[in-house]
C-alpha cells in the first residue's frame, strides 16, 4: 500500500507509486531517527528484503503505521505466501479480529495477486476493504470512505454467486454502514474532520457467510 495516497501498489517492486507518483521512500517513510547508513552522495539507502526487492524496514504499529527505527512494532506479513482461498481467508480474519486490518490487507493483496483472473478483482475489492477500515481505524474518514467504495465496486459483481463461501452481500452492507458512519460530521462547532477512528477490532466484517 502507497502510504502517500492509502492506494494498493499493483506494481509493489516500482521506486513509484503508480497513483500518485510518491516515491517508496517519500516523506511519511523518513524520519530524523532513521539508520545512519548513507552510499557515497549522501542519500539514505533504501531498505531491501531478503530478495533485494524494495520494502521499507521500519517497525509498524498494528494498524501499519511507521514507526521510528528500533521502537517495538508489529511483524508485518511475509510477503508472497501461497495459500489456498481458504486459509487466506481463515488468516486475514484472524487478523481483522485482532484488530489489524493493515495486516489482513497484506493476506489478501497476497491472494488477489495469485487469484485467477476470473477472481483478481474478488481478492483485490476484499484487500481493499482492510484498508479502507485500516483509514477509518487511523482516523482518515475521506482515505476509508474511498477505499471502501472502491473496494465494494469490486466485490458488487460478485453478489449473485459469492465463490469461497465470500459473504459478498454482508460485505456490501458492511461497506454501506461504515462509510455512513465515517460521513456523519462531528458535533457542530468542535473543529474536528469527522467522527474520529473506529475501533479496529469491533468493526472488522465477517468475510464469510455464517461468521466463518
Amino acid at each position: 500500500m502507497c502510504d502517500a495516497c492509502g492506494r494498493i501498489r499493483e506494481r509493489p517492486g516500482s521506486d513509484v507509486c503508480e497513483h500518485c507518483g510518491a516515491g517508496a521512500d517519500g516523506p511519511e517513510e523518513q524520519s530524523r531517527t532513521d539508520p545512519p547508513a548513507v552510499l557515497g552522495g549522501g542519500a539514505r539507502r533504501r531498505d531491501r528484503d531478503e530478495e533485494g526487492r524494495a520494502r521499507n524496514a521500519r517497525p509498524r504499529d498494528g494498524l501499519g503505521r511507521p514507526l521510528p527505527y528500533g521502537a517495538p512494532g508489529v511483524a508485518r506479513q511475509p510477503e508472497g505466501v501461497t495459500r489456498t482461498p481458504a486459509e487466506a481467508l481463515t488468516e486475514a480474519q484472524r487478523l481483522l479480529d485482532a484488530g489489524m486490518p493493515f495486516h489482513a490487507h497484506e493476506v489478501l493483496e497476497d491472494a488477489w495477486k495469485a487469484a485467477p483472473e476470473a477472481e483478481r478483482e474478488l481478492w483485490r475489492g476484499l484487500a481493499q476493504l482492510a484498508v479502507g477500515l485500516t483509514h477509518a481505524a487511523r482516523g482518515n474518514a475521506a482515505g476509508g470512505t474511498a477505499l471502501l467504495d472502491r473496494g465494494a465496486a469490486a466485490l458488487a459483481p460478485y453478489a449473485a454467486a459469492a465463490p469461497h463461501g465470500i459473504d459478498v452481500a454482508g460485505l456490501l452492507a458492511w461497506a454501506a454502514e461504515l462509510t455512513g458512519r465515517l460521513a456523519d460530521g462531528p458535533a457542530a462547532g468542535d473543529g474536528a474532520a469527522g467522527p474520529g477512528p473506529v475501533p479496529a477490532a469491533e468493526t472488522a466484517p465477517r468475510l464469510r457467510a455464517g461468521g466463518g
